[in-house]
């Protein structure tokens, strides 16, 4: 469960998941003004799960007597997944940009987007802006 867990959608311009493929895309094109670095942090919840659960079990195992076991196994649930919260999180961050797109229809907007060593972007380039409606990316 943990490792399968660990895997994430890909959050670059260029990667398209199974479900976009084959899904009408509105395209706007423009050029881009500003490119700012930019931490994307994990959002999985399974670290938490996972540290609760491992916590919770082993806590248990704590002392002697059902008080004890209870108190160890809730202690070890909370201890676990901070634990599992914060290794989830750590492991899960991805740099990223903030790409500012001036429109050609008018307009300026922000896309945050992971990055990609098959996309090259700077300022000044001529890009498209491509939306279905759940996502948004900046592709040349």
């Amino acid at each position: 469960m943990l490792f399968g867990s660990c895997a994430q959608d890909s959050l670059t311009g260029d990667t398209y998941s199974r479900n976009e493929a084959g899904q009408a895309q509105d395209v706007k094109t423009g050029r881009i003004t500003a490119i700012r670095p930019v931490k994307i942090e994990g959002g999985s919840t399974a670290g938490t799960v996972a540290g609760s659960l491992a916590g919770g079990f082993l806590g248990s195992n704590l002392g002697s007597g059902r008080a004890a076991n209870t108190a160890g196994a809730v202690g070890g649930a909370l201890l676990g997944g901070a634990v599992g919260s914060h290794a989830g999180q750590a492991m899960g961050s991805r740099n990223g940009f903030e790409i500012t797109v001036r429109l050609n229809e008018g307009g300026s907007l922000a896309v945050v987007q992971e990055v990609s060593p098959n996309e090259q972007f700077s300022v000044g380039d001529r890009v498209r802006v491509l939306s279905n409606g759940g996502r948004t990316r900046v592709a040349f």
